[in-house]
């Protein structure tokens, strides 16, 4: 969904600080936004890092930042902008990622861009793409835990070849039994990641679907499944030979056993991510793909 777009008048910028070209560009984007009056607020590590000249005391925290801004600025890959956007959604703010990473679906401007979308977006130049999000729950014998995710949400074993066996249902009704490495339930954000890789379709960010990519399954005629995406997906672990988690975005994971089940759906948050103005979903895929047609 796509929300009207007004100035941006207060920024807040964040960085990977394992990435060394990040330190000079958020010294760059805060003299340009100060240099022009606009307040800025630089988030500590980020801010300590890149060695910014504090305007004031600095928020201790992202989650304190994003109640302060009207736009956060993300420098680093797209796993950046994941770790990022699970903290801050549901809090209202912006997001734009600069792309100090490699391919960068959610990373969409250049460093070469960066002062030419500073410039948009405290001209009101620019659109809102409200993204969703995915819920996880888990149910154990013992507990239930829950992890969210922007992009994806994959079951897969561990080290060793042996395969593992799972029950899918989509709202109650039942899918299959996939005996596979693992399965992948992605977000139409998420369908250019590790879906992708494993043979899953790429999805307009804007379509309402899930994607179910199982990861070499042991069967050629299983596929991805593309459903609703206000279903309920509900993943039950029936054999294990090997150690199974499940990992949210690639970055938070859970360890699995036997009898475990998986419910995932949509969450109620969702993460707001910029749009400059000339950008658009399938620009970029022609330029991270190299997308260039042909002629018949």
């Amino acid at each position: 969904m796509k929300t009207a777009p007004s100035k941006v008048r207060r920024f807040g910028l964040v960085a990977n600080p394992e990435k060394p070209r990040t330190a000079a560009m958020v010294r760059r984007a805060a003299a340009w936004l100060r240099a022009r009056g606009l307040p800025v607020l630089v988030e500590a590590d980020s801010a300590r890092k890149a060695r910014v000249p504090p305007g004031r005391k600095e928020p201790a925290s992202l989650e304190a930042m994003a109640s302060e801004v009207d736009a956060l600025l993300v420098f680093g890959g797209d796993g950046t902008m994941l770790r990022v956007a699970r903290v801050v959604a549901g809090h209202g703010v912006a997001i734009l990622g600069v792309n100090v990473g490699h391919l960068g679906f959610l990373t969409s401007v250049a460093p070469s861009q960066l002062d030419e979308t500073l410039a948009l977006l405290q001209q009101g130049r620019f659109s809102i793409d409200e993204r969703a999000m995915l819920e996880a729950t888990v149910q154990r014998a013992s507990h239930v835990s829950v992890e969210t995710a922007l992009n994806d949400l994959v079951l897969s074993r561990g080290a060793t070849s042996r395969l593992i066996e799972l029950e899918v249902s989509v709202n109650d009704e039942l899918v299959t039994r996939y005996r596979c490495d693992g399965l992948i339930v992605s977000s139409p954000t998420g369908s250019t990641a590790y879906s992708l890789s494993a043979g899953g379709s790429v999805v307009s960010p804007d379509a309402e679907v899930l994607v179910l990519t199982p990861i070499c399954p042991h069967t050629l005629s299983i596929r991805p499944i593309v459903v609703s995406l206000a279903s309920t997906v509900r993943v039950r672990l029936c054999r294990v030979h090997a150690d199974v988690s499940l990992a949210a975005d690639g970055q938070v994971q859970s360890a699995l056993g036997a009898g475990d089940v998986i419910e995932v759906r949509r969450s109620r948050r969702s993460v707001r991510l910029i749009r400059p103005a000339g950008a658009s979903f399938f620009a970029t895929l022609r330029t991270k793909f190299g997308w260039s047609g042909g002629k018949v």
